[in-house]
C-alpha cells in the first residue's frame, strides 16, 4: 500500500474533538464520531501547505473545478453521469436538509426518517417546526436491517408528508441498500409527489459483495425528485474543513434551493474546503481504495472475534461504513447502565444508541476507522469486561 493505515498518530494534541481531554481520559479509547485516525493522503497535506505558504487568505472565488470534481467522482467511482452544473458547494450535509426543509414545507407538515438513523435527521427536523413519521427498520433473524415498504407507504401518503430523508448507506444500520430497495422507495415517493433528500456521506465505504448506488443515477425521474449530499470527509478525514456538496439535477428544485440559501445569508465558500475536495475527488482514488482494503480486513477480524469470544454482543454483516452496531441487548443492561459499563469497565468512549432514535435502545456503535491494533486492543478490553460480569 501507498498508505500507512497502521500508524500511529496522537490526536490528543490536535484540538480534536473526538479524543476531548475533559471528556476521554488517557485510560479510555475513544471510538465514537465518524473520522477516522488516519493520516489524510500526502496529496492532501501537500496542497494545503503549498497554498498557506501565501500571506494572504482572503475571499476566494468560486473556481467551477469544485463542481467538475464533484462530477467527476461520481462519474469514475459509480458510474453516475453528473453533469457538474448540477452541484452546488455546501459547508456539510445538514445545512441541506435544512434548505429542503424551508424550500419544500410549512409548518406542521411531515418529513420521514428510518430510524434508528443519524440523530441529526430528527432535531433538524423538530428544530425546525415540522413533524416526524418514522419509518422504523426491522431486524430480521440474522440482525440485518429491513425496510418495512407497508409502513412505508403508509407514511408517505400522509397528504402533509413533504420530505424523505434517506441515509444510503445508513448510518448506523451499516446497510447498502439494493437497487430494489431503492426503486421501491423512488417510486413509492414520486407516487405521493415525496421530495427525496439523499445522504450519500458514507458512499466509498461499502465492503465486498456491495455496491453503492447513487439514488439519482437509476432514473431520470428519481434524479429529478432528489438532492443527493456528498461530502469526503468520512473518506478522508478532512470534517473539520466542513464542506461537502449537493447534487441537484433538477433545476427547478435547484434554483428554490438556492433562494433558500440566499435568504438565510449562508454563501461564500473557504479557501481550504475546496481545496481539500477537489484535491481528495481529483488525485486521492487510491486512497480511498486502499482504505477499504484495510477497513475490510479490520471488519472481518472483528466479526470472528466476537463471534468466537464476545458472544453476548451480537454484530450483524456490516455491508458499509466503518461505524459497528453493537446489540448489547444480551447483557440485560438499562442503557445508562450500558454507556456506563462500555465506559468506566471496559474503558471506551463509544457511541450512545439510544441517541439514534427509535430502536437504539441496547446499542453502542463503535468508529473502527483507525489502526488495527486500537480494534484490537478495544475488543480485548470488550472481553474482558464482559467475561467479569
Amino acid at each position: 500500500m501507498r498508505h500507512n493505515f497502521d500508524e500511529i498518530i496522537n490526536r490528543r494534541v490536535s484540538e480534536c474533538k473526538k479524543y476531548e481531554a475533559a471528556c476521554y481520559p488517557e485510560d479510555v479509547l475513544p471510538m465514537w464520531i465518524a473520522d477516522t485516525d488516519f493520516a489524510v493522503p500526502a496529496e492532501i497535506s501537500e496542497a494545503i501547505q503549498q497554498r498557506a505558504k501565501h500571506p494572504c487568505f482572503g475571499y476566494p472565488i468560486e473556481s467551477f473545478e469544485f463542481e467538475e470534481a464533484a462530477a467527476r467522482w461520481e462519474r469514475v467511482r459509480f458510474g453516475w453521469n453528473v453533469d457538474p452544473h448540477w452541484v452546488k458547494y455546501a459547508n456539510g450535509v445538514l445545512p441541506f436538509l435544512m434548505y429542503a426543509i424551508r424550500a419544500y414545507s410549512y409548518p406542521g407538515d411531515k418529513v420521514v426518517i428510518q430510524p434508528p438513523v443519524y440523530p441529526p435527521f430528527s432535531a433538524i427536523v423538530r428544530n425546525n417546526g415540522r413533524q416526524l413519521l418514522e419509518n422504523r427498520l426491522v431486524q430480521d433473524e440474522n440482525g440485518k436491517y429491513q425496510i418495512d415498504f407497508d409502513d412505508l407507504e403508509k407514511k408517505l401518503k400522509d397528504p402533509r408528508t413533504k420530505l424523505f430523508f434517506m441515509s444510503n448507506p445508513h448510518n448506523p444500520a451499516m446497510r447498502c441498500f439494493t437497487l430494489e430497495e431503492l426503486k421501491r422507495i423512488g417510486e413509492l415517493c414520486l407516487k405521493y409527489n415525496v421530495l427525496v433528500i439523499s445522504d450519500e456521506i458514507h458512499c466509498d465505504l461499502t465492503y465486498q459483495g456491495y455496491k453503492h448506488i447513487p439514488f439519482g443515477s437509476i432514473s431520470e425521474e428519481f434524479a429529478n425528485n432528489c438532492i443527493v449530499l456528498i461530502n469526503p470527509s468520512k473518506t478522508f478525514n478532512i470534517a473539520g474543513f466542513r464542506t461537502g456538496a449537493a447534487i441537484i439535477p433538477n433545476k427547478r428544485i435547484r434554483d428554490n434551493i438556492e433562494i433558500t440559501i440566499v435568504n438565510n445569508k449562508n454563501y461564500g465558500r473557504t479557501i481550504f474546503g475546496m481545496l481539500t475536495f477537489v484535491t481528495a475527488y481529483t488525485k486521492c482514488d487510491y486512497y480511498a481504495d486502499e482504505m477499504m482494503q484495510y477497513l475490510q480486513q479490520s471488519r472481518d477480524m472483528m466479526m470472528a472475534y466476537m463471534k468466537e469470544r464476545i458472544p453476548r454482543i451480537k454484530l450483524a454483516e456490516p455491508e458499509a461504513t466503518y461505524l459497528m452496531w453493537l446489540d448489547c441487548r444480551d447483557l440485560n443492561m438499562t442503557q445508562d447502565e450500558l454507556k456506563a459499563f462500555m465506559f468506566n469497565k471496559a474503558k471506551l468512549g463509544l457511541n450512545d444508541g439510544a441517541t439514534f432514535g427509535t430502536g437504539g435502545t441496547g446499542f453502542m456503535r463503535m468508529n473502527i476507522a483507525c489502526p488495527r491494533s486500537t480494534v484490537e486492543q478495544a475488543l480485548e478490553q470488550l472481553e474482558k469486561a464482559v467475561n467479569a460480569l
